[in-house]
Protein backbone atom coordinates (compact mmCIF):
# COMPACT_ATOMS: atom_id res chain seq x y z
CA UNK A 1 0.00 0.00 0.00
CA UNK A 2 1.07 3.52 -0.86
CA UNK A 3 2.22 4.91 2.56
CA UNK A 4 0.15 8.57 0.91
CA UNK A 5 -2.77 6.33 1.28
CA UNK A 6 -2.25 5.30 5.10
CA UNK A 7 -3.60 8.24 6.65
CA UNK A 8 -6.65 8.22 4.30
CA UNK A 9 -7.07 4.83 5.27
CA UNK A 10 -7.05 5.42 8.50
CA UNK A 11 -9.22 8.38 8.35
CA UNK A 12 -12.18 6.31 6.32
CA UNK A 13 -12.05 3.73 9.17
CA UNK A 14 -13.00 5.78 12.03
CA UNK A 15 -16.21 5.52 13.60
CA UNK A 16 -18.93 8.30 12.66
CA UNK A 17 -18.80 9.34 16.71
CA UNK A 18 -15.28 10.37 16.17
CA UNK A 19 -15.44 11.90 13.09
CA UNK A 20 -17.71 14.20 14.43
CA UNK A 21 -15.80 14.63 17.34
CA UNK A 22 -12.60 15.37 15.55
CA UNK A 23 -14.69 18.05 13.32
CA UNK A 24 -15.91 19.81 16.13
CA UNK A 25 -12.33 19.69 17.66
CA UNK A 26 -10.85 21.19 14.58
CA UNK A 27 -13.32 23.95 14.51
CA UNK A 28 -13.16 24.50 18.38
CA UNK A 29 -9.54 25.10 17.77
CA UNK A 30 -9.86 27.19 15.23
CA UNK A 31 -12.84 29.23 16.65
CA UNK A 32 -10.85 29.55 19.99
CA UNK A 33 -7.31 31.26 18.56
CA UNK A 34 -9.08 33.20 16.01
CA UNK A 35 -11.70 34.58 18.93
CA UNK A 36 -9.10 34.85 21.50
CA UNK A 37 -6.83 36.80 18.82
CA UNK A 38 -9.52 38.68 17.53
CA UNK A 39 -11.56 39.73 20.25
CA UNK A 40 -7.99 40.93 22.02
CA UNK A 41 -6.94 42.61 18.63
CA UNK A 42 -10.15 44.79 18.96
CA UNK A 43 -9.93 45.46 22.63
CA UNK A 44 -6.07 46.70 22.35
CA UNK A 45 -7.00 48.81 19.15
CA UNK A 46 -10.23 50.52 20.89
CA UNK A 47 -8.04 51.03 24.11
CA UNK A 48 -5.78 53.32 22.10
CA UNK A 49 -8.86 55.27 20.29
CA UNK A 50 -9.41 55.78 24.07
CA UNK A 51 -6.06 56.86 24.41
CA UNK A 52 -6.35 59.10 21.19
CA UNK A 53 -9.21 61.07 22.25
CA UNK A 54 -8.07 61.65 25.44
CA UNK A 55 -4.60 62.84 23.71
CA UNK A 56 -7.09 64.74 21.41
CA UNK A 57 -8.74 66.73 24.57
CA UNK A 58 -5.27 67.73 25.92
CA UNK A 59 -4.49 68.72 22.70
CA UNK A 60 -7.31 71.45 22.50
CA UNK A 61 -6.68 72.40 25.93
CA UNK A 62 -3.03 73.28 24.86
CA UNK A 63 -3.49 75.09 21.86
CA UNK A 64 -5.53 77.70 24.02
CA UNK A 65 -2.35 77.76 26.88
CA UNK A 66 -0.32 79.01 24.47
CA UNK A 67 0.75 82.86 23.78
CA UNK A 68 2.54 83.25 20.75
CA UNK A 69 5.30 85.05 20.17
CA UNK A 70 7.55 85.87 17.27
CA UNK A 71 10.50 87.55 18.14
CA UNK A 72 12.91 85.75 15.90
CA UNK A 73 14.09 83.71 18.77
CA UNK A 74 11.58 81.41 18.17
CA UNK A 75 10.62 81.07 21.57
CA UNK A 76 7.07 80.38 22.85
CA UNK A 77 5.29 80.78 26.40
CA UNK A 78 2.22 79.28 28.09
CA UNK A 79 -0.42 80.59 30.19
CA UNK A 80 -0.05 78.51 33.52
CA UNK A 81 -3.47 78.46 34.51
CA UNK A 82 -5.05 77.04 31.13
CA UNK A 83 -2.80 74.05 31.28
CA UNK A 84 -4.50 71.01 31.42
CA UNK A 85 -6.21 70.06 34.92
CA UNK A 86 -5.47 66.22 35.16
CA UNK A 87 -3.20 66.19 38.62
CA UNK A 88 -1.37 63.29 36.99
CA UNK A 89 0.01 66.08 34.73
CA UNK A 90 1.88 67.49 37.65
CA UNK A 91 3.26 64.18 39.41
CA UNK A 92 6.86 63.42 38.42
CA UNK A 93 6.78 60.37 35.97
CA UNK A 94 3.38 59.47 36.52
CA UNK A 95 2.72 58.43 33.07
CA UNK A 96 0.83 61.18 31.50
CA UNK A 97 2.98 64.33 30.04
CA UNK A 98 2.37 66.78 27.73
CA UNK A 99 5.03 69.48 24.99
CA UNK A 100 4.32 72.49 23.58
CA UNK A 101 7.35 72.31 20.89
CA UNK A 102 8.42 75.04 18.52
CA UNK A 103 9.94 73.91 15.37
CA UNK A 104 12.21 76.29 12.81
CA UNK A 105 11.31 76.58 9.29
CA UNK A 106 13.32 73.32 8.38
CA UNK A 107 10.73 71.61 11.28
CA UNK A 108 13.38 70.78 13.69
CA UNK A 109 12.64 71.71 17.69
CA UNK A 110 14.14 74.89 19.29
CA UNK A 111 12.49 75.65 22.20
CA UNK A 112 9.99 73.04 24.01
CA UNK A 113 7.11 73.40 27.32
CA UNK A 114 6.50 70.07 29.20
CA UNK A 115 4.19 69.21 32.07
CA UNK A 116 5.84 68.75 35.45
CA UNK A 117 5.23 65.21 35.40
CA UNK A 118 8.25 64.81 32.81
CA UNK A 119 10.42 65.80 35.74
CA UNK A 120 14.11 65.89 34.45
CA UNK A 121 13.84 63.57 32.09
CA UNK A 122 14.06 64.18 28.18
CA UNK A 123 11.52 63.98 26.13
CA UNK A 124 12.50 62.59 22.35
CA UNK A 125 9.98 62.64 19.87
CA UNK A 126 9.80 60.25 17.41
CA UNK A 127 11.09 61.74 14.07
CA UNK A 128 8.53 60.72 11.64
CA UNK A 129 6.08 61.25 13.48
CA UNK A 130 6.84 65.10 13.82
CA UNK A 131 7.36 65.03 9.83
CA UNK A 132 3.80 63.62 9.58
CA UNK A 133 2.48 65.98 11.72
CA UNK A 134 4.35 68.97 9.38
CA UNK A 135 2.66 67.52 6.54
CA UNK A 136 -0.73 67.34 8.16
CA UNK A 137 -1.30 70.73 9.89
CA UNK A 138 -3.89 70.40 11.89
CA UNK A 139 -4.80 66.50 12.15
CA UNK A 140 -3.83 64.10 15.03
CA UNK A 141 -0.78 62.18 14.39
CA UNK A 142 -0.52 58.74 16.98
CA UNK A 143 2.14 56.61 16.84
CA UNK A 144 3.78 54.10 20.01
CA UNK A 145 7.38 54.92 21.43
CA UNK A 146 9.05 54.73 24.40
CA UNK A 147 8.24 57.38 27.13
CA UNK A 148 10.47 59.27 29.59
CA UNK A 149 11.28 56.33 31.38
CA UNK A 150 11.36 53.98 28.54
CA UNK A 151 8.23 52.95 29.56
CA UNK A 152 5.73 51.71 26.57
CA UNK A 153 3.98 55.02 25.62
CA UNK A 154 1.44 56.15 22.97
CA UNK A 155 1.81 59.93 21.43
CA UNK A 156 -0.22 62.00 19.57
CA UNK A 157 0.85 65.12 17.85
CA UNK A 158 -0.49 67.94 16.24
CA UNK A 159 1.04 70.69 14.50
CA UNK A 160 -0.81 74.00 15.01
CA UNK A 161 -0.17 77.22 13.22
CA UNK A 162 -0.32 81.08 14.80
CA UNK A 163 -1.19 84.17 12.60
CA UNK A 164 1.53 85.34 15.08
CA UNK A 165 4.00 83.12 13.98
CA UNK A 166 5.63 81.74 10.94
CA UNK A 167 6.15 78.47 12.11
CA UNK A 168 4.07 76.02 13.62
CA UNK A 169 3.69 74.75 16.91
CA UNK A 170 3.44 71.43 17.63
CA UNK A 171 1.29 69.89 20.41
CA UNK A 172 1.96 66.71 21.60
CA UNK A 173 0.68 64.76 24.29
CA UNK A 174 1.76 61.47 26.35
CA UNK A 175 0.44 58.61 27.94
CA UNK A 176 2.07 55.38 29.66
CA UNK A 177 0.44 52.25 27.70
CA UNK A 178 1.44 49.66 30.19
CA UNK A 179 -1.45 49.37 32.59
CA UNK A 180 -3.44 49.53 29.30
CA UNK A 181 -1.08 46.26 27.69
CA UNK A 182 -1.58 44.49 31.13
CA UNK A 183 -5.31 44.97 30.79
CA UNK A 184 -4.89 43.67 27.03
CA UNK A 185 -2.93 40.52 28.61
CA UNK A 186 -5.67 39.96 31.47
CA UNK A 187 -8.55 39.99 28.80
CA UNK A 188 -6.87 37.55 26.52
CA UNK A 189 -6.26 34.96 29.43
CA UNK A 190 -9.73 35.33 30.63
CA UNK A 191 -11.22 35.18 27.11
CA UNK A 192 -9.06 31.84 26.53
CA UNK A 193 -9.84 30.23 29.73
CA UNK A 194 -13.57 30.61 28.97
CA UNK A 195 -13.70 29.65 25.55
CA UNK A 196 -11.46 26.65 26.42
CA UNK A 197 -14.24 26.24 29.38
CA UNK A 198 -17.03 26.72 26.74
CA UNK A 199 -15.39 24.84 23.76
CA UNK A 200 -14.76 21.47 26.24
CA UNK A 201 -18.27 21.69 27.35
CA UNK A 202 -19.38 22.06 23.72
CA UNK A 203 -17.22 19.08 23.16
CA UNK A 204 -18.76 16.93 25.75
CA UNK A 205 -22.08 17.96 25.32
CA UNK A 206 -21.42 16.59 21.70
CA UNK A 207 -20.02 13.51 22.19
CA UNK A 208 -22.68 12.84 25.38
CA UNK A 209 -25.42 14.07 22.92
CA UNK A 210 -23.71 11.56 19.51
CA UNK A 211 -23.39 8.62 22.54
CA UNK A 212 -27.27 8.84 23.30
CA UNK A 213 -28.01 9.57 19.16
CA UNK A 214 -25.69 6.45 18.12
CA UNK A 215 -27.49 4.53 20.79
CA UNK A 216 -29.95 2.54 18.30
CA UNK A 217 -27.08 2.01 15.87
CA UNK A 218 -25.77 -0.17 19.14
CA UNK A 219 -29.25 -1.92 19.53
CA UNK A 220 -29.12 -3.19 15.87
CA UNK A 221 -25.71 -4.82 16.16
CA UNK A 222 -26.99 -6.77 19.15
CA UNK A 223 -29.81 -7.55 17.53
CA UNK A 224 -27.76 -8.63 14.78
CA UNK A 225 -25.49 -10.65 17.20
CA UNK A 226 -28.61 -12.59 18.74
CA UNK A 227 -29.88 -13.80 15.07
CA UNK A 228 -26.09 -14.93 14.23
CA UNK A 229 -26.54 -16.68 17.05
CA UNK A 230 -29.73 -18.13 17.03
CA UNK A 231 -31.67 -16.71 19.78
CA UNK A 232 -34.16 -14.25 17.71
CA UNK A 233 -35.20 -14.31 14.08
CA UNK A 234 -35.47 -10.43 13.17
CA UNK A 235 -34.53 -7.06 14.03
CA UNK A 236 -37.43 -6.24 16.40
CA UNK A 237 -38.57 -3.40 18.41
CA UNK A 238 -39.23 0.48 17.71
CA UNK A 239 -36.38 2.30 16.17
CA UNK A 240 -36.00 6.07 15.37
CA UNK A 241 -37.31 7.02 12.17
CA UNK A 242 -33.67 7.67 10.74
CA UNK A 243 -33.16 3.78 11.83
CA UNK A 244 -36.16 1.74 10.45
CA UNK A 245 -35.63 2.16 6.95
CA UNK A 246 -32.41 -0.15 8.12
CA UNK A 247 -34.50 -2.30 10.55
CA UNK A 248 -36.59 -2.81 7.72
CA UNK A 249 -33.88 -3.63 4.43
CA UNK A 250 -32.11 -6.28 6.99
CA UNK A 251 -35.15 -7.98 7.86
CA UNK A 252 -35.97 -8.27 4.19
CA UNK A 253 -32.49 -9.39 3.73
CA UNK A 254 -33.03 -12.01 6.12
CA UNK A 255 -35.59 -13.12 5.04
CA UNK A 256 -34.62 -13.70 1.33
CA UNK A 257 -31.72 -15.37 2.53
CA UNK A 258 -33.52 -17.78 4.25
CA UNK A 259 -35.72 -18.00 1.07
CA UNK A 260 -32.44 -18.62 -1.25
CA UNK A 261 -31.58 -21.65 1.24
CA UNK A 262 -34.93 -23.35 1.27
CA UNK A 263 -34.61 -23.16 -2.19
CA UNK A 264 -31.80 -24.35 -2.22
CA UNK A 265 -32.37 -27.58 -0.01
CA UNK A 266 -35.11 -28.04 -2.29
CA UNK A 267 -32.93 -28.42 -5.65
CA UNK A 268 -30.76 -30.77 -3.87
CA UNK A 269 -32.98 -33.06 -2.91
CA UNK A 270 -35.08 -32.84 -5.76
CA UNK A 271 -31.82 -33.49 -7.36
CA UNK A 272 -30.53 -36.11 -5.04
CA UNK A 273 -34.18 -38.22 -6.40
CA UNK A 274 -33.33 -37.66 -9.98
CA UNK A 275 -30.01 -38.91 -9.45
CA UNK A 276 -30.45 -41.98 -7.40
CA UNK A 277 -33.21 -43.65 -8.88
CA UNK A 278 -31.47 -44.20 -12.62
CA UNK A 279 -28.50 -45.13 -10.60
CA UNK A 280 -30.31 -47.88 -8.64
CA UNK A 281 -32.40 -48.97 -12.37
CA UNK A 282 -28.67 -49.55 -13.49
CA UNK A 283 -27.35 -51.57 -10.22
CA UNK A 284 -30.84 -53.57 -10.53
CA UNK A 285 -30.23 -54.15 -14.10
CA UNK A 286 -26.63 -55.55 -13.78
CA UNK A 287 -26.81 -58.99 -11.98
CA UNK A 288 -25.08 -60.79 -14.46
CA UNK A 289 -21.69 -62.16 -14.49
CA UNK A 290 -20.24 -60.59 -17.68
CA UNK A 291 -17.60 -58.09 -17.85
CA UNK A 292 -20.06 -55.01 -18.68
CA UNK A 293 -21.95 -56.23 -15.62
CA UNK A 294 -19.15 -55.98 -13.28
CA UNK A 295 -17.92 -52.40 -14.78
CA UNK A 296 -21.54 -51.04 -14.75
CA UNK A 297 -22.01 -52.19 -11.20
CA UNK A 298 -18.52 -51.08 -10.61
CA UNK A 299 -19.03 -47.48 -11.90
CA UNK A 300 -23.01 -47.07 -10.60
CA UNK A 301 -21.54 -47.64 -7.13
CA UNK A 302 -18.61 -45.27 -7.17
CA UNK A 303 -21.32 -42.61 -9.19
CA UNK A 304 -23.91 -43.52 -6.14
CA UNK A 305 -20.81 -42.95 -3.90
CA UNK A 306 -19.65 -39.26 -5.45
CA UNK A 307 -23.80 -37.99 -5.64
CA UNK A 308 -24.28 -39.09 -1.45
CA UNK A 309 -21.05 -37.08 -0.89
CA UNK A 310 -21.32 -33.95 -3.02
CA UNK A 311 -25.52 -33.95 -2.36
CA UNK A 312 -24.37 -33.85 1.13
CA UNK A 313 -21.49 -31.09 0.76
CA UNK A 314 -24.37 -28.97 -0.74
CA UNK A 315 -27.03 -29.52 1.86
CA UNK A 316 -24.86 -28.91 4.46
CA UNK A 317 -23.01 -25.75 2.43
CA UNK A 318 -26.82 -24.24 1.98
CA UNK A 319 -27.63 -24.88 5.97
CA UNK A 320 -23.88 -23.01 6.98
CA UNK A 321 -24.94 -20.21 4.99
CA UNK A 322 -28.23 -19.61 7.02
CA UNK A 323 -28.15 -16.74 9.76
CA UNK A 324 -29.06 -17.43 12.81
CA UNK A 325 -28.36 -21.56 13.31
CA UNK A 326 -28.56 -22.05 17.38
CA UNK A 327 -28.59 -25.77 18.67
CA UNK A 328 -28.83 -27.28 21.93
CA UNK A 329 -26.29 -30.04 21.74
CA UNK A 330 -27.49 -32.06 24.58
CA UNK A 331 -31.11 -32.19 23.20
CA UNK A 332 -29.50 -33.67 19.52
CA UNK A 333 -27.04 -36.04 21.12
CA UNK A 334 -29.34 -37.62 23.50
CA UNK A 335 -31.94 -38.32 20.10
CA UNK A 336 -28.87 -40.11 18.37
CA UNK A 337 -27.78 -41.77 21.93
CA UNK A 338 -31.08 -43.18 22.04
CA UNK A 339 -31.16 -44.66 18.35
CA UNK A 340 -27.89 -46.03 19.02
CA UNK A 341 -28.53 -47.69 22.42
CA UNK A 342 -31.49 -48.97 20.76
CA UNK A 343 -29.89 -50.66 17.48
CA UNK A 344 -26.83 -51.73 19.53
CA UNK A 345 -28.11 -53.11 22.07
CA UNK A 346 -27.93 -57.26 20.88
CA UNK A 347 -24.74 -56.56 21.19
CA UNK A 348 -24.41 -54.61 24.89
CA UNK A 349 -23.10 -51.73 23.26
CA UNK A 350 -23.99 -48.67 25.07
CA UNK A 351 -23.73 -44.81 24.60
CA UNK A 352 -23.56 -42.62 27.90
CA UNK A 353 -24.03 -38.52 27.58
CA UNK A 354 -21.96 -36.14 29.20
CA UNK A 355 -22.79 -33.13 28.29
CA UNK A 356 -24.09 -29.65 30.26
CA UNK A 357 -27.18 -28.12 29.24
CA UNK A 358 -26.31 -24.65 28.29
CA UNK A 359 -23.97 -25.66 25.68
CA UNK A 360 -24.72 -24.23 22.48
CA UNK A 361 -23.09 -24.28 18.65
CA UNK A 362 -23.82 -22.09 15.91
CA UNK A 363 -24.76 -25.10 13.65
CA UNK A 364 -28.28 -26.11 12.49
CA UNK A 365 -29.70 -29.35 14.15
CA UNK A 366 -29.61 -31.26 10.91
CA UNK A 367 -25.98 -30.95 10.71
CA UNK A 368 -24.90 -31.43 14.05
CA UNK A 369 -26.66 -34.76 14.11
CA UNK A 370 -25.32 -35.56 10.25
CA UNK A 371 -22.43 -34.85 12.87
CA UNK A 372 -22.91 -36.88 15.83
CA UNK A 373 -25.03 -39.80 13.57
CA UNK A 374 -22.06 -40.50 11.74
CA UNK A 375 -18.97 -40.41 14.71
CA UNK A 376 -21.66 -42.68 17.11
CA UNK A 377 -22.73 -45.21 14.45
CA UNK A 378 -18.59 -45.71 13.40
CA UNK A 379 -17.65 -45.41 17.01
CA UNK A 380 -20.18 -48.50 17.98
CA UNK A 381 -19.35 -50.16 15.28
CA UNK A 382 -15.90 -50.89 17.02
CA UNK A 383 -16.39 -50.46 20.22
CA UNK A 384 -16.07 -53.49 22.69
CA UNK A 385 -18.89 -52.71 24.91
CA UNK A 386 -18.98 -48.38 25.75
CA UNK A 387 -18.84 -45.53 23.65
CA UNK A 388 -18.69 -41.78 25.88
CA UNK A 389 -20.37 -38.58 24.28
CA UNK A 390 -18.85 -35.83 25.88
CA UNK A 391 -18.66 -31.63 25.21
CA UNK A 392 -17.53 -28.43 26.52
CA UNK A 393 -16.52 -24.66 25.88
CA UNK A 394 -13.07 -23.86 25.39
CA UNK A 395 -11.55 -20.89 25.29
CA UNK A 396 -11.69 -19.39 21.70
CA UNK A 397 -15.19 -19.66 21.19
CA UNK A 398 -15.67 -22.78 20.38
CA UNK A 399 -17.29 -26.18 21.55
CA UNK A 400 -15.58 -29.55 21.50
CA UNK A 401 -17.63 -32.76 21.40
CA UNK A 402 -15.55 -35.71 22.00
CA UNK A 403 -16.47 -39.27 21.42
CA UNK A 404 -14.89 -41.41 23.10
CA UNK A 405 -14.66 -45.73 22.38
CA UNK A 406 -12.96 -49.06 23.86
CA UNK A 407 -12.50 -50.94 20.74
CA UNK A 408 -9.06 -51.00 19.27
CA UNK A 409 -8.55 -47.40 17.74
CA UNK A 410 -6.49 -46.76 14.73
CA UNK A 411 -2.84 -46.32 14.08
CA UNK A 412 -1.93 -42.92 13.27
CA UNK A 413 -1.27 -43.62 9.70
CA UNK A 414 -4.82 -44.81 9.64
CA UNK A 415 -6.40 -41.74 11.53
CA UNK A 416 -4.67 -39.72 8.49
CA UNK A 417 -6.59 -41.67 6.05
CA UNK A 418 -9.72 -42.07 7.91
CA UNK A 419 -10.99 -38.75 7.11
CA UNK A 420 -10.40 -39.32 3.01
CA UNK A 421 -12.95 -39.64 0.97
CA UNK A 422 -14.29 -43.00 0.23
CA UNK A 423 -11.76 -44.58 2.27
CA UNK A 424 -12.26 -47.72 4.51
CA UNK A 425 -9.96 -49.20 6.82
CA UNK A 426 -11.81 -52.65 6.99
CA UNK A 427 -12.92 -53.61 3.88
CA UNK A 428 -14.97 -56.14 5.47
CA UNK A 429 -16.93 -54.02 7.55
CA UNK A 430 -20.35 -52.55 6.10
CA UNK A 431 -20.25 -48.83 4.61
CA UNK A 432 -19.11 -46.29 2.24
CA UNK A 433 -15.63 -44.86 3.87
CA UNK A 434 -18.01 -41.77 3.30
CA UNK A 435 -18.89 -41.35 7.23
CA UNK A 436 -15.40 -39.28 8.47
CA UNK A 437 -15.14 -37.34 5.10
CA UNK A 438 -18.61 -36.01 6.07
CA UNK A 439 -18.49 -35.38 9.25
CA UNK A 440 -14.88 -33.07 8.31
CA UNK A 441 -16.70 -31.10 5.65
CA UNK A 442 -19.61 -30.34 7.69
CA UNK A 443 -17.51 -28.93 10.79
CA UNK A 444 -15.33 -27.16 8.22
CA UNK A 445 -18.39 -25.79 7.05
CA UNK A 446 -19.58 -24.92 10.11
CA UNK A 447 -16.59 -23.46 11.25
CA UNK A 448 -14.73 -26.20 12.98
CA UNK A 449 -12.78 -28.74 11.85
CA UNK A 450 -12.12 -32.58 12.67
CA UNK A 451 -9.51 -34.38 14.82
CA UNK A 452 -9.01 -38.06 15.47
CA UNK A 453 -7.18 -39.20 18.98
CA UNK A 454 -6.05 -42.06 20.50
CA UNK A 455 -9.00 -42.13 23.56
CA UNK A 456 -8.20 -42.50 26.94
CA UNK A 457 -10.59 -45.69 27.26
CA UNK A 458 -8.23 -47.09 24.88
CA UNK A 459 -9.99 -47.17 21.31
CA UNK A 460 -10.14 -43.95 18.90
CA UNK A 461 -11.28 -40.49 20.29
CA UNK A 462 -12.74 -38.38 17.65
CA UNK A 463 -13.31 -34.14 18.65
CA UNK A 464 -15.30 -32.21 16.09
CA UNK A 465 -14.56 -28.29 17.18
CA UNK A 466 -17.60 -26.11 16.36
CA UNK A 467 -18.66 -22.53 16.77
CA UNK A 468 -20.62 -21.39 19.88
CA UNK A 469 -23.72 -20.10 19.80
Amino acid sequence: MDSADAPKNRFQRLSLARRLLLGALLWSILLVVGGVLTMTAVYRAETLNLLDDEHADTIRTLARAIRPLDDGTGRIEDIEERHPTDPRFTVPLSGKYWMIVAVDENGDPVADITSRSVFDETLVLPAGTIRQALDNPGQFISENAAGPAEEPARYTIQATSFPERENPVLLVAISDRTLSMAGVDRLRTILLVAMLALAGGTLLAMALGLRYALRPLDRVQSDLTEIREGRQAALSGDYPAEVTPLSEELNKLLEHNRAVVSRARTHVGNLAHALKTPLAVLRNEATGDTQLDEVVRRQSESMRSNVDHYLRRAQAAARAEALGARTQVLEAADGIARVMNKLFAAEDKTVSVEIPADIFVRTERQDLEEILGNLLDNACKWTKTTVVLSAEQDGDGMVVIRIDDDGPGLSPEEREQAVKRGVRIDETAPGTGLGLSIVADIADMNGGNLTLKESPMGGLRASVRLRRA
